[in-house]
């Protein structure tokens, strides 16, 4: 496997050449959809600086052959009404699955982010160079892999060095990650992006579905508009930062552009040369196999120094002179398997409960234990916040997903509570059969104010058949601090500890100017200030008592004194 893997790579470097000539062709004939071409070259900005942070598949290998020159132009293989099976070049004929869950992808991105613009078509170029269009469709009904599509282990010897993330969940290695499924996402990246695209309560990478619109959120991300080319580079490169990727995937997306059709599922071309899509042992938690023999570099981009040394699909990705030999002089040792989660439980968190737009001050933990109830660590703990609220996590996510630590305990970061009031739940969750989830609940009370003053100490006076000068303004608090957006009423009381408005004295005017003797849709503004509106007298005269009263049980009570008019001196 080790040479026929080499030969693949080595054929990659000679096909940079062959792609840029391709993507210039195209461009040169002024044909429909063809690819701009950058001022630049290829050391525009934006293909010269592509994005910070890690990659989708971790640099991971890839496949570099490129469509033929002829595109499926033609009445037979418009990208709106699919041909006849068969019909048109072979390389443009998509499995029926696989094209269904590119397509269902766009359409949920449109309505998700209709600001990315993405198209369908940039999902089928990445899905044929990662894995030949999930080796030529070989999917079953639901779209899962008939055997797991797996990149080379990334352990440092001919590409890159990454330790496992997923305790083998994913990928059957506990010592060093590979890539996953046929978008080929790495354990961290899928524990961030991983979707349920078809229902089935599972984010399963070797899904089509799944993974297509897992790459479509992940190539969405930064608020990229896909119909900008610069934008459509930088998400390109964010997958697999190579030059030599980003031609390749933009000639594929170009020959699909032109056109496609539809072919059964398991006839659709098989990717050229041994590469990442080689179906592999199923996953599981069992230790690794032994190291495999170092694998040659592919030769560096000149023209784009400074790529990732540990990954040779990388640019600048050291010398051409494939590195001596390294094999070891003494057999590996296989380390010992990693301890295998029986159940997750709650650890002594306490209730949880916060003011609306408050941040709790509890926080969820969960405890990962094998059959013996010893600690596991580093087992990804999935914390998502579910049911009816508009609470989030201090980033403003409502799921995410976290490694416990060597306790075995994975803790959640704190919560913000929303306006909404009401419970929902946080569920922690991990990725292994057989282990129930485990919920905590959580509930948002309204607003509240423990104090209430007026900001002013004028006497109330009015005479009957007049309005009081001065209006009422209160401030209310809640722990010594300005207590915003709390519900109140007022009402107009028959005498101290009452409750029933009464039915003359004091009112206030509703739109209609109909006397009003109780208002009950008052809300403190920003700085916890009310201000009720302006009170009139009828011909009662007398002393009279207006209660305010706030959410949390503040409550003030104002005196109100209204005056005969003078007498008429004759």
């Amino acid at each position: 496997m080790s040479a026929l893997f080499g030969r693949r790579l080595r054929r990659g470097a000679t096909t940079t050449a062959v792609a840029a000539a391709a993507i210039a062709a195209l461009s040169a004939s002024q044909a429909p959809g063809a690819i701009p071409t950058d001022p630049g070259g290829a050391q525009s900005a934006a293909d010269a600086n592509p994005p910070a942070g890690s990659t989708a598949t971790g640099n991971s290998p890839y496949y570099t052959e490129l469509p033929p020159l002829t595109t499926p132009d033609g009445p037979s293989t418009s990208i709106d009404l699919p041909a006849a099976i068969g019909t048109g070049p072979a390389e443009a004929g998509i499995p029926a699955t696989v094209l269904a869950a590119y397509k269902q992808a766009e359409q949920a991105l449109a309505e998700s982010k209709p600001g990315c613009n993405l198209p369908w078509q940039l999902l089928a170029a990445i899905g044929k160079v990662e894995s030949g269009q999930a080796r030529g469709g070989r999917v079953d009904a639901n779209g899962t892999t008939t055997s797991p599509i797996l990149g080379p282990v990334l352990n440092g010897i001919g590409f890159a060095n990454i330790s496992d993330t997923d305790n083998g969940a994913y990928d059957g290695d506990s010592t060093h990650d590979r890539a996953v499924g046929p978008m080929q996402f790495i354990p961290s990246t899928w524990a961030t992006w991983g979707q349920d695209a078809n229902g089935d309560g599972r984010k399963d990478p070797n899904n089509i579905y799944d993974a297509a619109l897992a790459a479509a959120e992940y190539l969405c991300h930064a608020d990229r508009d896909l119909s900008v080319d610069a934008d459509l580079r930088q998400a390109i490169l964010s997958y697999n930062r190579s030059q030599e990727y980003l031609s390749t995937v933009l000639t594929w997306f170009e020959y699909y552009n032109k056109g496609t059709h539809e072919v059964p599922d398991g006839t659709g071309v098989l990717p050229v040369g041994t590469g990442p899509a080689d179906p592999g042992p199923s996953p599981s938690p069992t230790p690794p196999p032994s190291p495999e023999a170092p694998k040659p570099p592919k030769p560096s981009d000149p023209a784009t120094p400074g790529g990732d040394s540990g990954n040779p699909s990388t640019p600048g990705g050291g010398s051409t002179t494939p590195p001596p030999s390294t094999e070891p002089t003494t057999p590996p040792t296989t380390p010992a398997p990693k301890p295998v989660v029986e159940r997750i439980e709650k650890t002594d968190t306490g209730t949880l409960t916060a003011v609306a737009g408050s941040q709790f001050t509890e926080r969820t933990s969960v405890r990962a234990v094998d059959a013996a109830g010893e600690p596991v660590a580093d087992v990804p703990v999935r914390f998502e916040i579910v049911g009816d609220t508009d609470a989030r996590f201090v980033s403003g996510k409502s799921a995410l997903t976290l490694s416990t630590g060597e306790d075995g305990t994975a803790t959640a970061p704190p919560v913000e509570a929303g306006e909404q009031t009401g419970e929902f739940a946080i569920r922690a969750s991990v990725d292994v059969k057989g282990v129930a989830d485990v919920e905590y609940t959580a509930s948002v009370t309204a607003r509240q104010a423990d104090g209430l003053t007026r900001t002013g100490d004028e006497e109330l006076t009015a005479e009957s058949g007049t309005a009081f000068e001065d209006r009422i303004s209160v401030e209310a608090t809640y722990k010594g601090e300005a207590a915003s957006g709390v519900a109140a009423t007022a009402t107009m009381i028959t005498a101290a500890g009452g409750s029933a408005p009464r039915a003359d004295g004091p009112y206030f005017k509703d739109a209609a100017g109909n006397p009003l003797r109780e208002l009950t849709d008052l809300e403190t503004d920003a700085d916890g200030v009310l201000l009720l509106p302006k009170i009139y007298a009828d011909d009662t005269t007398g002393t009279f008592l207006l209660r305010i009263e706030t959410e949390g049980g503040a409550t003030l009570t104002v005196e109100l004194k209204v005056t005969a008019p003078p007498a008429e001196t004759p």
